[in-house]
């Protein structure tokens, strides 16, 4: 092959020297090849199987000293966006701006991304999936207890149990088989958050479901339970943020080693396009949906503004991306792709 430079145009280049008889029985040594191989011809074989869809079920990146992994607890494809988000708007509006973006406009797949950070002094799970009884049950979803060995952890590794809030498909994965899964943890969630979702008799409904499975959930650990406020450190490197509105103690985290950071957001979001190009739009899962519009917004900015890796629990796994200020109060999910592995 000659050297070709950029520079260069074809009259600089050298002359290539073509003969014609050997392109010629070139040419007639492809066209006999047929008849060729309708001489021999190899025995056919079965084709293989399909084997089905595949998707990773942990994913795990070095923050400074630290070690973290998300873990998929379900693969589920529900009904929506609409009206679990923009329950504010109108159909039509949230169908189109899936449309726009290239998705599916009444089926979706969120993540549910507990996520273990090693942090060479302890073992720090936050949030423990569905389990048995949470919104995505078994089989589509609690898958947390059975991939913790292939991610390369064992339930008793487990120092502290983190919880970002009480819903049931955070605090689902804590009882296993009737006994608590992480036998030496300790557990830590917002004083407020616990003050809500723990009294008898105070829920009906729906909310008395998730009142009642938080109960189930924590009341076997109760004498393990601690509590924070927004501020306090869970451990040196992991510091709770009020994110309040999607419960009234939600809590984010900010993750920090080695100079690095990083934000666990928790169900800030639900969706990774609604969720963020109108962060306005109410979701239906919020306690208070007007406090967890200005929630959404103001975490979103910071993350945007700080250009802060994100772990956001139900964006598609494994969960992780960048925020994208695209206008004033709108913003666009960016998924990690190898930021984090340099």
């Amino acid at each position: 092959m000659p050297r070709i430079i950029a520079n260069e145009t074809a009259a600089d280049l050298p002359a290539l020297n073509v003969d014609r008889r050997k392109l010629l029985s070139a040419g007639l040594g492809l066209a006999a090849m047929p008849a060729l191989t309708s001489v021999w011809t190899p025995k056919a074989e079965a084709a293989a199987g399909p084997l089905g869809g595949a998707q990773p079920k942990f994913y795990r990146f070095k923050l400074g000293d630290f070690e973290i992994t998300t873990i998929s607890d379900s693969e589920a494809m529900i009904d929506g966006p609409y009206p679990l988000i923009g329950t504010n708007a109108d159909e039509a509006s949230v169908r189109k701006l899936m449309y726009d973006n290239l998705l599916p406009e009444q089926k979706y797949q969120p993540g549910f991304s507990p996520t273990v950070i090693n942090t060479g002094k302890e073992i720090v799970l936050i949030d423990t999936g569905n389990g048995s009884t949470g919104f995505v049950p078994r089989p589509d979803g609690g898958w947390l207890a059975a991939q913790l060995g292939p991610a390369g952890f064992k339930p008793e590794d487990i120092d502290i149990v983190l919880l970002s809030h009480g819903h049931l498909d955070h605090v689902g994965g804590i009882i296993e088989n009737g006994q608590p899964l992480f036998p030496n943890a300790r557990y830590v969630i917002a004083a407020i958050e616990h003050d809500f979702w723990s009294p008898e008799g105070k829920f009906s409904g729906d909310m008395e479901k998730f009142a009642g499975i938080y109960r189930a959930s924590t009341n076997p650990v109760a004498g393990k339970l601690s509590f924070i406020k927004p501020g306090d450190d869970v451990v040196s490197g992991i510091r709770a943020i009020e994110a309040y509105g999607h419960t009234p103690g939600h809590l984010a985290f900010m993750i920090e080693s080695g100079g690095k950071s990083l934000l666990f957001w928790g169900d800030c979001a639900h969706h990774q396009v609604a969720s963020l190009a109108r962060p306005d739009w109410h979701c239906v899962f919020d306690v208070d949906q007007e406090q967890g519009a200005k929630t959404r917004r103001r975490i979103f900015d910071m993350a945007a503004t700080d250009r802060l890796p994100v772990i956001g629990y139900h964006m598609p796994f494994p969960s992780l991306g960048y925020v994208e200020t695209i206008s004033p109060g709108s913003y666009r999910w960016l998924a990690h792709t190898y930021q984090l592995h340099l």
